[in-house]
């Protein structure tokens, strides 16, 4: 099958990865790129596992094509510490606050709270509830994910949050 080239920037860096027209964007992440973080679980968007950051928009990378993510900027998990691998406060959230379990679901869960902390960067309990519904865990119940979310933007806000992890 003939292949074409795709220009990204990923997590900063400028690539450019020959594909087939229909690789989906997860694949080249993962196949290509070695960047395994981004999960696939359902492979029709229900799930969220895959979900990264393209161009300051959370979407799910199982249901889009690579080639129409042509010059896009995408974030992945990878992406979210820092290059001298200090992490970002909602990984150590994450840690802090027993935010995960098996983690399956962790890396998209991530990439998701990033972005609605760049929409909001003080959410309601109930407004983070709403921006991580197309996310599904089948492990935490969400109590934690959303105190770690909470942890998060108050740890970037320079304020500490009182409440512990159930």
């Amino acid at each position: 099958m003939a292949t074409r080239p795709v220009t990204l920037t990923v997590n900063g860096r400028s690539v450019i990865a020959e594909v087939e027209d229909r690789t989906l964007l997860v694949h080249l992440l993962r196949e290509h790129l070695g960047l395994t973080g981004t999960h696939i679980g359902c492979e029709t968007s229900h799930c969220g596992a895959c979900t990264v950051d393209l161009d300051g928009r959370s979407v799910k990378s199982c249901t889009l094509f690579a080639v129409q993510a042509e010059g896009a900027e995408i974030l992945t998990v990878e992406g979210l510490a820092a290059p001298d691998g200090t992490l970002h406060a909602l990984q150590e959230g994450f840690s802090a606050m027993h935010g995960l379990q098996c983690g399956f679901c962790t890396p998209g869960m991530l990439v998701r709270a990033y972005r609605l902390l760049q929409e909001n960067p003080d959410p309601s309990e109930e407004e983070i509830r709403r921006g991580i519904s197309g996310n599904l865990c089948r492990c935490t119940g969400y109590q934690n994910i959303v105190k770690a979310i909470r942890w998060a933007a108050a740890t970037l806000q320079g304020r500490e949050l009182a409440e512990a992890a159930e």
